[in-house]
């Protein structure tokens, strides 16, 4: 069983970018609840699972080949959600900065992914972060796909 352990953060100042590299996302939810997403991230496509809960959920994803994503995108409900991905080390972890794109614009958060839930409840976020929205629904992209 796969395992995802991650909190979300608002951003209070925006890092510089410059130096970090970034991939292109786009998504769409086939289901909501238990989450069922596809994705595409760069050239890469790929169909997700995630189980219910907001720090730690289970989670599965399975390779698709790009005419499997182009037929299943199709079938999305809400919007497509399209962001770039920054990758920016931070202590043993890296933050996986969301700028968001389209309808989205100009929403920005965080999110950090941890290896137990000892290391998320005990992770200090940098002094640009702001409020931790890890449990907070209406931050969940599959909440923003909706809405």
């Amino acid at each position: 069983m796969g395992k995802e352990i991650e909190r979300k953060f608002k951003i209070r100042e925006m890092p510089d970018l410059s130096a970090y590299p970034f991939k292109c996302l786009e998504q769409g939810y086939l289901n909501t609840n238990p989450v069922v997403r596809v994705r595409k991230e760069d050239d890469t496509y790929y169909l997700t699972y995630k189980g219910k809960g907001f720090l730690e959920r289970e989670e599965y994803n399975l390779p698709l080949n790009k005419e499997s994503y182009e037929h299943l995108i199709v079938k999305a409900d809400g919007k497509i959600i399209k962001k770039k991905r920054y990758l920016i080390p931070y202590e043993n972890y890296t933050i996986e900065l969301d700028i968001f794109e389209g309808e989205l614009a100009p929403l920005v958060f965080a999110e950090v992914e941890f290896e137990t839930l000892d290391e998320a409840t005990s992770f200090t976020p940098p002094e640009w972060f702001g409020e931790d929205v890890t449990k907070d629904k209406n931050y969940s992209n599959a909440h923003l796909a909706l809405s």
